[in-house]
């Protein structure tokens, strides 16, 4: 065996080790500084998506994956903080915004068919001859029926930019002919204060139904109409009001307050604490004042009853407010998506947070809170609300409780007396909504000779119309029950007579006949009339 030969074994084996170690050296240094570069704080997630890219066995549309990613990251954070798609950000902003660019109409969507539920008074449509009750079947002389109707797209196809046209397709009650109208689109306002009337010679009422750019200047046009009636005591209705702007909340809180008094404050791990205070300018700082609440009362809507509450400047009165305390601070992406991002929380004069308490994630608690307190009996006695956290005390030494939320000083319960099995599924299943509408439609001639609340009710009251929704509602899958409808007869009589009158007015007028016999504006009245609504210390 010559020399060659017999040291082939050898190298081969060197060769071999060599190859391992040079293996192993590559494969931890270079894996390892890859790992360490992910693992390194915020470039981890940028990595990760680039590898996805780079790497990934199949194609990935990156930007979708993008899209789907930023809700759940945000939403691990706590229960307000959000992401807005671009596609979703106008609308997102409208209800606040005080208007937006569109035909004025309402509507509602029946058996695959748009339908107008309600004209805008003064409104493009209404100019333009568009009536409530009209089906829009097509647009821009494209059939717009059935499965491709939904609101989304038709909110798309209505909006647009102000001067420009849309065509619509318009099949009227009792014509067979299809009707051509085009509309020029307008600016639409959206009323934040959707009432301002006087419950009696003193008492002016005003429903505030959000916070939102012209929610202030709203208010002062509503104040000065309720004045030219004489009004010398005041109800603001914040039940159902989820927020909106602190500073219109702030605004209309000044306009109660004496001088230098606080509002709220904000403070968080980055953001300084800061003061809202009154400045004293207020027209209103010694009338007499009551503040309605219920569960569905939030953030700016809290912020205004905390305030009014911690200075003894009202009477706080229904059931405890949601407890929506952290502040958003709105960021844009340059594809015009945006997050709203919690920076803060809301404290309430006395020192309460009003932010009920969470976990950080996905809260299966926070989220179905409601239907919890509901469950405990909170919507029905007030001695099964929960104060979990610390007492604090307003101007005048009441003791007021943290832990989220603005406890009422009177609580109002959730009268269910007369419910029944019947009319809950009456009114879950929209039964009575999509009558109401039916009945509305095939009546309007008759129904407009009523032009005010009282009239109508009173027509309405002799329609046995609570007979007509039983044989309707029998007809579409729910099962007539005679007895349940004679104990539910009042509720169910209010609710489709309340849906008609919504229909063939305006929301004023469906409040206007809800309030009559409310038993929170009952409450309030009788505060008023005991000159209590300045409440005195303990």
């Amino acid at each position: 065996m010559n020399s060659k030969n017999r040291f082939s074994p050898l190298w081969l084996a060197l060769s071999a080790v060599v190859g391992i170690f040079i293996g192993t050296f590559y494969a931890n240094h270079f894996s390892g500084n890859r790992l360490n570069i992910i693992n390194s704080g915020s470039n981890k997630l940028s990595n990760l998506l680039y590898i996805i890219d780079d790497q990934y066995v199949d194609t990935i549309d990156m930007a979708d994956l993008v899209e789907k990613a930023m809700p759940i990251i945000l939403s691990e954070l706590d229960p307000h903080s959000v992401y807005i798609s671009a596609k979703d950000v106008m609308t997102a902003n409208d209800d606040l915004r005080g208007s937006f660019s569109g035909v004025g109409i309402e509507f509602t969507i029946r058996n695959d068919t748009l339908r107008v539920q309600n004209v805008v008074k003064d409104g493009p449509s209404e100019q333009a001859g568009v009536l409530a009750g009209d089906k829009i079947v097509t647009v821009n002389d494209e059939t717009f029926t059935g499965s491709i109707l939904t609101n989304e797209e038709a909110m798309h196809r209505l909006k647009g930019p102000k001067g420009t046209k849309v065509k619509l397709g318009i099949m009227r009650y009792g014509e067979n002919k299809l009707r051509q109208i085009t509309v020029t689109r307008g600016e639409i306002p959206m009323k934040s204060v959707t009432a301002a009337y006087m419950l009696d010679d003193e008492t002016g009422y005003v429903k505030i139904k959000n916070f939102g750019e012209n929610t202030y200047p709203e208010m002062l046009v509503a104040l000065a109409e309720l004045s030219q009636e004489g009004f010398q005591q005041l109800v603001i209705d914040l039940r159902g009001n989820t927020g909106g702007y602190l500073q219109s909340a702030v605004q209309i809180a000044n306009e109660f307050l004496p001088k230098n008094r606080l509002i709220v404050y904000t403070q968080g791990r980055r953001s300084p604490r800061q003061d809202y205070r009154s400045d004293g300018r207020g027209s209103y700082q010694n009338m007499p004042l009551v503040v309605l609440i219920d569960e569905g009362s939030a953030s700016a809507s809290e912020i205004l009853a905390g305030a009014i509450q911690d200075n003894d400047r009202g009477t706080i009165i229904g059931r405890r407010s949601f407890g929506k305390g952290l502040v958003q601070q709105p960021v844009e992406f340059n594809d015009g998506s945006m997050m709203r991002l919690t920076i803060a929380r809301y404290y309430s004069p006395s020192g309460r947070c009003i932010q009920k308490p969470y976990t950080s994630g996905m809260d299966r608690n926070y989220e179905e809170d409601l239907m919890i307190r509901y469950q405990h009996g909170e919507f029905f006695s007030q001695d099964s609300i929960k104060h979990d956290g610390p007492e604090y005390h307003t101007k005048n030494g009441r003791v007021v409780y943290g832990g989220g939320g603005i406890t009422p000083d009177i609580f109002v319960p959730e009268d269910t007396t007369h419910y029944t099995s019947y009319y809950k599924e009456a009114t879950m299943s929209g039964l009575i909504l999509q009558f109401g509408y039916d009945y509305t439609d095939e009546n309007r001639a008759k129904l407009r000779e009523y032009d005010d609340v009282l009239s109508l009710a009173k027509f309405l009251r002799r329609q046995n119309i609570v007979d007509k929704f039983a044989t309707y509602a029998d007809k579409h899958g729910l099962k007539r029950r005679n007895l349940m409808i004679q104990r539910s007869f009042k509720l169910l009589e209010q609710f489709v007579e309340s849906r008609i009158i919504y229909n063939m007015l305006d929301e004023e007028s469906w409040l206007k006949y809800l309030n009559q016999n409310d038993p929170a504006i009952r409450e309030t009245l009788r505060v008023f009339k005991e000159g209590s609504a300045f409440p005195k210390a303990e």
